[in-house]
């Protein structure tokens, strides 16, 4: 028999190289699937956290909710809604430089006029714990839109302080003014 040349890298001419496995494609295709496969466990978990946390699908609340839009009007029905006028507050505001005032007009928002009625009784209770929150506060306390939304959130809870067991739902501010 007749011996096969060699090449000079040792390898003899009749054989067939081995190709090499994977390679960088390869490679870059492991770590890509392996990279898909992580995503979609992390991206799955976070999913199931939010659903038992009630941030999507409902959850837990979506009891809530329904007991929410059973108490709403439907379509052929309109919820009645009263106003009781406050008078016109006018009281200065905790200032260090110089005196500045804060001039206010409010509505309270009720569910139905026999609350309104049960209320006026109630009135001087209510301009007092008015008039003694509003003359703590600050100019400062005012700022924006979101200082205007924690008074109207603090005037409502001392307001259903003052009348239970009547329930008032808003105050509404009809003219605010800090001089």
């Amino acid at each position: 028999m007749a011996k096969k040349a060699k090449k000079p890298d040792g390898e003899e001419e009749g054989e067939a190289k081995p190709a090499k496995k994977g390679g960088i494609l390869g490679l870059l295709k492991n770590r890509i699937v392996i990279g898909v496969v992580g995503l979609a466990l992390v991206g799955g978990g976070g999913a199931f956290a939010a659903m038992k946390m009630g941030m999507i699908g409902g959850g837990e609340h979506k009891d809530e909710a329904a007991a929410e839009h059973a108490d709403a009007p439907t379509a052929g029905e309109k919820k009645t809604v009263a106003f009781v006028d406050l008078p016109e507050m006018m009281v200065n505001l905790d200032s260090k430089d110089r005196p500045q005032y804060l001039k206010v007009k409010i509505a309270l928002e009720v569910g139905e006029e026999k609350v309104s009625a049960d209320i006026q009784p109630m009135m001087p209770r209510v301009l007092d714990t008015f008039q003694t929150y509003m003359r703590q506060l600050r100019p400062s306390d005012l700022e924006g839109s979101a200082g205007l939304f924690r008074l109207k959130e603090e005037l409502t809870r001392r307001v259903n302080v003052a009348v239970y067991p009547a329930k008032v739902d808003a105050v509404l501010f009809k003219e605010i003014v800090v001089q």
